[in-house]
C-alpha cells in the first residue's frame, strides 16, 4: 500500500449537542475499501471533526498494522476549512476542549510515513457526510425505544 486516502466528517446537531463521525477509506483509485460511522455523545461540531481524524488514524493502524503506517502515505480529505486551518498551521488552536484533540492527530501523525490534511468542497464529501447522518438518526431512533 503507497497512498490511502480517507474522507472523514464530523458533526453534531447543536452546537453543542448529538454528535457523530464518518469515515470512508479509499485506495489510491478512489475505491472504498471500509466505510466507519460512529455516534460520539454531546460535542461541538469543531470536536466531532477531530475526533472523525483521531479515528480514521487510529483505525488505520488497528486494520493495517503500525508497520505498514509507517511506510504509508495518507491523504485525509474533509470539508472542515478550521480542522484542515489549524492542522497545516495556519489558524491557533485557542479552544482549551480542542487542544488535547490537537495533540492527539499531531502524536498519531508520527506513525505515519507522511499524513497530508486536504479541504474538500462537501459536495465531494457526501459518503462520510451521509454516515454521520445515519448515525445520528440511529442515535435518535434507539433514544425513542427506552
Amino acid at each position: 500500500m503507497k497512498k490511502i486516502i480517507i474522507f472523514t466528517d464530523g458533526g453534531s446537531r447543536g452546537n453543542p449537542g448529538p454528535a457523530a463521525i464518518g469515515v470512508v477509506f479509499c485506495n489510491e483509485k478512489g475505491e472504498i475499501i471500509k466505510k466507519y460511522s460512529e455516534f460520539i455523545g454531546e460535542r461541538t461540531n469543531n470536536e466531532a471533526e477531530y475526533q472523525a481524524v483521531i479515528f480514521a488514524l487510529q483505525k488505520f493502524k488497528q486494520l493495517f498494522g503500525k508497520k505498514l503506517a509507517k511506510n504509508s502515505e495518507v491523504e485525509v480529505r474533509t470539508d472542515s476549512e478550521f480542522l484542515v486551518s489549524q492542522l497545516k498551521g495556519r489558524y491557533k488552536v485557542l479552544d482549551e476542549k480542542i487542544q488535547p484533540l490537537f495533540l492527539k492527530v499531531w502524536n498519531l501523525k508520527l506513525d505515519f510515513k507522511k499524513v497530508k490534511f486536504l479541504l474538500i468542497p462537501r459536495t465531494k464529501n457526501k459518503i462520510a457526510d451521509n454516515l454521520v447522518n445515519e448515525a445520528l438518526d440511529q442515535e435518535k431512533r434507539t433514544q425513542k425505544l427506552l
